[in-house]
């Protein structure tokens, strides 16, 4: 799991190789989604509405990022770390 962002227990990973759309998967304790980098919306899983409101705002301020990291992981290349949510 090439985890790429980990903040307030909220741990964003992108996996090599994934299916489209660009998606990327979140983890907080026995939550589990994935979201959508293009629309920021839930694909699949479920997350409370405190850590999903969470997830989407850092997200949003990192979506050019994310959809580059997604590249990255599409070509088997090292994914770049994005700085957490403050």
């Amino acid at each position: 799991m090439p985890e790429i962002s980990r903040f307030l227990g909220i741990i964003i990973t992108i996996y090599y190789n994934d299916h489209p759309p660009p998606h990327f998967h979140v983890r907080y304790g026995r939550q589990k989604a994935i979201i959508n980098i293009n629309n920021l919306s839930l694909i699949e899983g479920k997350l409370s509405s405190r850590v999903l409101g969470l997830v989407i705002e850092w997200a949003y301020l990192h979506q050019d990022k994310l959809l580059e990291n997604w590249e990255l992981a599409r070509l088997n290349k090292p994914l770049k770390k994005i700085e957490p949510l403050e």
